[in-house]
C-alpha cells in the first residue's frame, strides 16, 4: 500500500509505522487519518505481523491537529464536523482493535490527538525530554474522540485534571499516572522499544489478541458481572491449539513453536 504521509518498514514480524510530516510536527489531517485507518485494516489482515511500533519522523512524535486542517474546521457545517470527527474516532478505534500489541515510540512531544495516539497504544516508551498534553480546551474544544482510551489508561482523576487544565506535563509524570510505561534517555529509546517487542514475540499471538479483546469487554464491568466472560475466555484458550502448545512447551522445558524472541525467559509466567 502506498502512503503520502506515512512510512512503513518491516523488521521480521515487527511492523514499523512512522508518521512522516516532520515539517508540521507530524500533525494529523484528514489524509493522515485515512491512511492510518487503512494501515490498521491491512495489518489486522496480515498474520505475519506480530507487533507494531508507531513513531514519528523529525523532532516530534505528533503535535495533534494540523493548523491548516483546523482552519478548515472553522468553516465546516455541523454535518461536516460530524463526518470529520467520526473519521478520527474510527481511526483510534481501528488502532485499539488491532489484534497485535502496539508500541508507541514517543520523542519530542505528544500533544492533543498525538497524546491520544499514545494512549490508545498498548505500551508507550518515551524519551526523558518528551512533553505530553491534552491541550484541546486551550482552543475552546475538547479531547472527545480520545477520551475513552485516556480514561481507560490513566483513570478518571488524572484525566479530569489534565483534560480540564490542558496543561503540558513531563514524560516522568506521564509514567507516574500510567500513560507511559518506560522513560529512557533519547539514545536508549530504540533499545527499550526493541526489548518490549522481543518480549511480545515470546508470547502466543492468539493469546495476545484474546487478551486485548477480553480487556475491552470487561473494562467497564464489575467483577461479579465478568465471571462468566472470564471463565469462558480462559477455558477457550486452554483447549486451543496455541494454548495446548504453550502449556506443553512449558512443562517440557522448551520454547513454544510461536516463540521467536531470542531473549525470552521461558520460565516466567
Amino acid at each position: 500500500m502506498t502512503y503520502r504521509f506515512l512510512e512503513t518498514h518491516r523488521d521480521g514480524p515487527i511492523e514499523h509505522l512512522v508518521l512522516n510530516r516532520p515539517e508540521v510536527r507530524n500533525a494529523f489531517n484528514e489524509q493522515v487519518i485515512v491512511e492510518i485507518t487503512g494501515w490498521c485494516d491491512s495489518i489486522a489482515a496480515d498474520d505475519s505481523v506480530r507487533c507494531a511500533v508507531i513513531g514519528g519522523a523529525g523532532p516530534v512524535f505528533c503535535a495533534g491537529a494540523d493548523l491548516a486542517w483546523m482552519s478548515k474546521m472553522v468553516a465546516y457545517t455541523r454535518a461536516e464536523n460530524l463526518a470529520d470527527a467520526n473519521a478520527a474516532a474510527r481511526m483510534y478505534a481501528a488502532i485499539d482493535r488491532l489484534p497485535i500489541p502496539v508500541i508507541a515510540r514517543v520523542h519530542g512531544a505528544a500533544l492533543g490527538g498525538g497524546a491520544g495516539l499514545a494512549a490508545v497504544c498498548d505500551v508507550v516508551v518515551a524519551e526523558e525530554a518528551a512533553i505530553f498534553g491534552f491541550t484541546e480546551v486551550k482552543f475552546g474544544i475538547l479531547p472527545a474522540m480520545i477520551s475513552p482510551y485516556v480514561v481507560a489508561k490513566i483513570g478518571q482523576s488524572a484525566t479530569r485534571h489534565l483534560f480540564i487544565t490542558g496543561a503540558r506535563f513531563s514524560a516522568q509524570h506521564a509514567k507516574d499516572i500510567g500513560l507511559v510505561h518506560a522513560v529512557v534517555p533519547s539514545g536508549e529509546l530504540d533499545a527499550q522499544v526493541g526489548q518490549y517487542a522481543r518480549e511480545m514475540l515470546s508470547c502466543g499471538p492468539e493469546a495476545i489478541a484474546a487478551v486485548k479483546a477480553l480487556l475491552r469487554e470487561v473494562s467497564y464491568r464489575g467483577a461479579a458481572d465478568s465471571v462468566g466472560i472470564t471463565a469462558e475466555a480462559i477455558a477457550s484458550r486452554r483447549v486451543s491449539a496455541e494454548g495446548q502448545e504453550g502449556m506443553k512447551a512449558f512443562l517440557e522445558k522448551r520454547k513454544a513453536a510461536w516463540n521467536v524472541s531470542p531473549d525470552s525467559d521461558r520460565q516466567s509466567r
